[in-house]
């Protein structure tokens, strides 16, 4: 694809060179108006970088940050229990690190989950006893009877008939014990 330049008018001279790309860097003013360049902004494609954000514990001027505060901290976890990093929650690097001590020991402490719900339902029954949830549940079955077992592939057997176990003859009477001989008082 070859480009042309409009026709210029005779004796006005060779053609205005077009200005070269640009990629990156501060936007020109003279680019269609307005600062941002008519909507290209940064780089190729209209890329533009966001604004930097601020860490909103240097804003309060947070010292420490107490692992029992969940509702301050619950904020800083994914939506599938991840911390989140400092790129997408704009901690500094200081508060970052106690941020996340905080978030472990909250989770130690059972303040705050691991993972998601959603990712806890996808877990088979035995991953889910092996990360500390509820065991799985047992299959209802019949409670288990000594005549009625056969192993599969055999054929039944006939039922087993159980011995009555052999009722205790009532107690004898007994002769009364003989009495001990009693002494005089002298």
């Amino acid at each position: 694809m070859t480009q042309e330049t409009p026709p210029t008018p005779e004796g006005s001279g060779p053609p205005a060179p077009r200005p070269a790309p640009r990629y990156g860097g501060p936007p020109r003013r003279d680019d269609r108006g307005g600062r941002d360049g008519g909507g290209r902004g940064f780089g190729p494609g209209g890329l533009r970088r966001p604004r930097r954000k601020v860490c909103a514990f240097c804003v309060d001027k947070v010292q420490r940050i107490d692992f029992k505060d969940v509702g301050r901290i619950r904020r800083y976890i994914s939506e599938r229990g991840k911390i989140d990093p400092r790129r997408k929650s704009g901690t500094c690097a200081k508060h970052q690190r106690m941020l996340t001590a905080a978030l472990k020991r909250a989770r130690l402490m059972a303040l705050l989950p691991y993972t998601a719900e959603h990712v806890r339902g996808l877990m088979s029954p035995q991953a889910r006893a092996m990360a500390g949830g509820p065991p799985p549940p047992k299959p209802e079955r019949p409670p288990y009877r000594s005549g009625e077992f056969r192993p599969a592939g055999r054929p039944p057997m006939p039922p087993v008939a159980q011995a009555q176990p052999a009722q205790p003859a009532a107690p004898a009477p007994q002769a009364p014990a003989p009495k001990a001989p009693t002494e005089p008082a002298s």
